[in-house]
């Protein structure tokens, strides 16, 4: 029998970014774990209304996001503890500018360039929802199709509640093949 263990949060983990925006004229980073996917071409950013970075999102209306690989995770921990009101991180992290302003990590694997359709509110947080404009890959983390392999990626992946970092795990098997054959088995 299951327990129930109240409205607690339980779709961890998730991968581990680094959002990247320009606040007063200069690259600020946050590392963050409240993401997700709403379509094929749209995810949400989820953001304490508090943060210093949220300002120059609303600001300018795009955003990175830099998929964190365990290399750089050292200093994708240190955008997350402290602010960018208390400490300028603009040079926590190489990084170039695309066209539109948008600051973009560059020892990250895979970046994503977005912009905000809409912001929707909760209490304590605001929730960017974003277009993909564009995806940066190092070309290392493709396959032959163009895609990025995420066995070769190993996104650093965020959990909750106990805050830790956890490497992705092997892989099970081909999705949509068992649920075609209902006898089927690895």
């Amino acid at each position: 029998m299951k327990k129930n263990i109240g409205n607690a949060l339980a779709l961890y983990p998730t991968p581990l970014v680094v959002v990247g925006a320009m606040v007063n004229g200069k690259p600020n980073w946050l590392l963050v774990g409240h993401l997700g996917i709403i379509g094929h071409d749209h995810v949400m950013v989820s953001l304490a209304e508090a943060h210093y970075t949220n300002q120059g999102i609303k600001e300018s209306g795009k955003l990175s996001i830099n998929i964190v690989d365990e290399e750089m995770l050292p200093k994708a921990d240190r955008a997350g503890c402290v602010s960018g009101s208390k400490e300028d991180k603009s040079d926590l992290f190489e990084y170039v500018v695309d066209d539109n302003g948008v600051p973009m990590i560059a020892q990250a694997p895979v970046t994503m360039i977005c912009s905000v359709e809409d912001i929707y509110k909760t209490k304590g947080f605001e929730s960017f929802i974003c277009t993909i404009d564009g995806v940066y890959a190092e070309e290392r983390v493709l396959n032959e199709s163009g895609k990025v392999d995420y066995k070769v990626l190993k996104p650093v992946l965020f959990e909750m509640p106990t805050y830790e970092y956890l490497k992705t795990g092997d892989v099970i098997g081909p999705c949509m093949f068992w649920g075609k054959d209902p006898g089927s088995e690895k």
